[in-house]
């Protein structure tokens, strides 16, 4: 559908809307009346007479609107996938209830807000009272459930604090580099990565056998992370797509997701900056956050007004979580991006030789706790569990023949640690200090928390739980007889932060943002984003000039490459034997580094960078490793360009020269491949090649009637990893910025955001797609605030009041 008439329809759904009566319905659940105000863009304002009305009808609205995506986050986030998916999924299953918290409701729900157990027990409430009247009428559920022949279930809280999806780090990550380190050594592992601010420990203790590491050790924490990933199989006959084509598209998806996965290994994440007013045309403080993460219809979070005594917040947050994570209340507005924090560690002990259930730990034998599971199997019998746990964490393997056993020490399992639920402190804050405060509850994830508030002050607090490690680095794996503890976890207050610095702005966008002196390098990660996002927002913010929010949301979809300002100088020095790739070549000297859609030169340069870090692998890493380390970090590659001495031990200039002109000719080779011999077809933004389509989790296996109504696009895009327009470094836009929020504290009537597809995640509903084009044009919606601008757009009004 064009934009056009996209448009056409839209007006036609708000026309519908806007001529009909004001909705009354009952809900026995409610204490007072609730007014619920839709507007033209799909957001839920809800304006309550007391809290638990107000967190009742956020669960209530979010499920109504977000029923399928809820019931699978229910799943995964309980184990029960394999009720409705059957044995491939039991796996997952038992990995999720392996790693779930057991810790104590009240302990846990109080700790992010002092009313914590009252919202959080209204939240459930309001979702449940939605299941049971959709299930109710089974054959209105939408259309995933009569796909899939299920129905939703009921939730508890235990399902809204699971950390199942949550940011966590690197023990994945910790496997692999031990696997390299294993093969070619500390010194030679640490050149091929970009490990800072300090100089890691990589040294394996020679007690952690080889052979261990190259087994499946992880096996349970790898399948409770995964990916739900539904087959044809999974659907009923009538809803699949054709065998061929339904095979080709999951390859395609493995690919993609491949590229995105590895190629943007450090890479992906998200920007957020805050403004002082002397940097601004209205001369109060701004506040911009767009979070990245995988693009997903619908998308991860949601819009949402929440209005009642004590509360006036608007924003987003993970539509299945009470509250608004990213947004601003009628004193300040606040963002978030990832402060990369390592709070796993993996564990490997000495077993008794006589029972493997006994580990060894400061010279003492100690039992293994367990805990006995029943997990339900679709079609087959249930399966009974056991899992195993050391004073570490989750036991993931046990080796018989090699007397050793693996756990995960997981920070993310102390009480405190479901994602997002600390923003319920910070939606309430009024100043700086009560933020800051509300910043100190939030472990997971760790985050760079920004504020801006109308009395003119800005702010940034680093959050999470860091564990505190002396003597080692967390990024191999350790011994867990007692040599290698935490020593407890740094204070969220001693985490890196700033108060209306002198610059007039603070950014942050996954880089290191630590100061040089920061008195705690022990708790600092080593695994940071590249700094090219970073560094381009600080660039465009230094300006000596007053910025217009509209300025802000230009900086969001910024397209310049900072990557390729430092590559294509060296171009100059070359010359390429086919005329074409030396007249390309020369065009690219002159080519402003934007990677708009309509540009040639940057579809040019796009596939010379991922050429040349193809071969950057192939020259760097030894053979024996290369399919461990995969993609090389940006920054290491252009450090190598830069200084070819550091790979090439004989003629580096020489040796240098002939890996960019190899890389630009295979580049060159590849595109004529792709797109065909003119070069005035290889603009980069176009279906074939820079493009957004973003799937249902159902899309790639419906047939082509339903993948037109449960996907959105393709559309051109512009951008990649680098740019602060982070639209993911492979052709399809798999990544990064669904969610947008600019904010101007002098008048809350400005906010402007976007979420794409839509609010919706119904695919009959005219809010499902509705802002998929306005976000691929890189445009913003307005966010209504006060009751008189919400009316003023409404599409629909709800009166919802206390039934028998």
């Amino acid at each position: 559908m064009n934009h056009r008439n996209h448009l056409l329809s839209f007006a036609l759904a708000f026309l519908f809307f806007s001529c009909s009566e004001k909705k009354e319905t009952s809900l026995p659940h409610l204490q007072a009346e609730v007014e619920v105000i839709r507007d033209e863009n799909g957001i839920n304002h809800i304006f309550a007479q007391n809290e638990e009305d107000l967190f009742f009808m956020q669960g209530y609205l979010a499920a109504k609107d977000r029923l399928f995506q809820f019931e699978i986050w229910r799943r995964q986030a309980t184990g029960t996938m394999a009720e409705i998916l059957g044995e491939r999924e039991l796996e997952r299953d038992k990995g999720v209830r392996l790693f779930k918290f057991r810790g104590k409701k009240e302990a846990e729900l109080r700790h992010y807000h002092p009313r914590g157990v009252e919202i959080v027990d209204a939240f459930v409430s309001g979702v449940n009272a939605y299941i049971t009247e959709a299930n109710a009428n089974p054959e209105t559920l939408p259309n995933e459930f009569q796909m899939l022949g299920i129905q939703p279930q009921p939730w508890t809280w235990e399902v809204v604090i699971s950390r199942h999806q949550g940011l966590l780090e690197n023990v994945a990550d910790e496997l692999t580099i031990s696997r390299v380190v294993s093969k070619i050594g500390p010194e030679a592992a640490e050149k091929l990565y970009f490990f800072h601010p300090n100089k890691p420990n990589l040294n394996l203790d020679p007690e952690i056998p080889q052979e261990l590491l190259f087994k499946d050790i992880l096996a349970p924490y790898q399948a409770f992370r995964g990916r739900v990933e539904f087959q044809p199989e999974d659907l009923l006959p009538e809803f699949r797509g054709k065998d061929k084509e339904v095979e080709l598209a999951l390859a395609e998806f493995q690919m993609e997701m491949k590229t995105t996965l590895e190629a943007d290994a450090f890479a992906q994440g998200s920007n957020n900056w805050v403004l002082s007013g002397t940097k601004t045309e209205s001369g109060f403080p701004y506040m911009a956050n767009d979070p990245h993460r995988l693009q997903a219809a619908p998308s991860l979070r949601y819009w949402v007004h929440l209005n009642a005594p004590g509360w006036n917040v608007v924003g987003g947050g993970e539509p299945v979580i009470p509250g608004v994570s990213i947004g601003h209340n009628e004193y300040g507005a606040w963002g978030l991006t990832i402060f990369s924090t390592d709070n796993e560690d993996l564990r490997v002990y000495d077993i008794h030789p006589e029972n493997p259930f006994q580990y060894r730990f400061k010279g003492e034998w100690l039992e293994m706790s367990k805990i006995m599971d029943t997990i339900k199997v679709k079609g087959q019998e249930d399966r009974i569990v056991t899992h195993y746990y050391t004073l570490h964490g989750p036991v993931t393997f046990i080796d018989k023949e090699l007397t050793k056993a693996v756990a995960v020490q997981c920070a993310w399992l102390e009480p405190g640690s479901a994602p997002y639920l600390a923003s319920l402190k910070m939606d309430q804050s009024q100043n700086w200090e009560e933020f800051r405060d509300a910043c100190t509850y939030n472990f997971i994830p760790a985050e760079n928390m920004v504020w801006a508030d109308r009395e003119g002050n800005i702010g940034w607090q680093a959050t999470g739980i860091a564990p505190v490690r002396k003597g080692f680095s967390g990024l191999v794996a350790t011994m867990g007889d007692g040599r290698y503890e935490w020593e407890g976890y740094l204070p969220i207050a001693d985490r890196p932060h700033a108060f209306n610095p002198e610059s007039g702005f603070i950014s942050t966008a996954n880089q290191n943002v630590a100061p040089s002196d920061y008195p705690f390098p022990e708790a600092l990660g080593y695994e940071w984003a590249d700094n090219f996002r970073g560094e381009r927002i600080k660039e465009v913010l230094s300006q000596d000039k007053k910025f217009s929010l509209k300025e802000m949301g230009a900086l969001q979809n910024d397209y310049l490459a900072l990557p390729a300002r430092q590559l294509v100088p060296f171009l100059e020095r070359l010359t390429l034997k086919r005329d074409r790739a030396d007249s390309l070549r020369k065009a690219l000297l002159s080519w402003d580094y934007i990677l708009a859609p309509e540009s040639i030169e940057a579809g040019v340069y796009v596939m010379w960078e991922r050429e040349l870090r193809k071969k950057a692998a192939e020259i760097a890493v030894p053979e024996n490793v290369r399919s461990l380390v995969g993609s090389i970090a940006m920054t290491r590659v252009i450090e190598w360009v830069s200084n070819p001495s550091l790979i090439f031990s004989s003629n580096p200039e020489q040796s240098r020269d002939a890996w960019l002109a190899e890389s630009f000719s295979s580049a060159i080779s590849a595109l004529e491949k792709k797109l065909g011999p003119n070069p005035q077809n290889w603009q980069y933004g176009q279906k074939d090649y820079k493009h957004a389509l973003i799937y249902h989790p159902l899309g790639r296996i419906v047939s082509e009637e339903w993948q037109a109504k449960l996907n959105a696009g393709p559309l051109p895009r512009g951008g990649y990893s680098y740019t602060p327009g982070a639209n993911a470094y492979g052709d399809n836009n798999t990544s990064g910025a669904s969610f947008r929020i600019l904010v101007d504290t002098e008048d809350w009537e400005k906010t402007r955001g976007i979420n794409t597809p839509g609010q919706s995640g119904n695919p009959e509903s005219p809010f499902y797609k509705n802002l998929f084009p306005v976000w691929a044009k890189d445009e913003f919606v307005s966010i209504p605030y006060s009751k008189e601008s919400v009316k003023s757009k409404a599409a629909e009004v709800q009166v919802f009041s206390p039934g028998k």
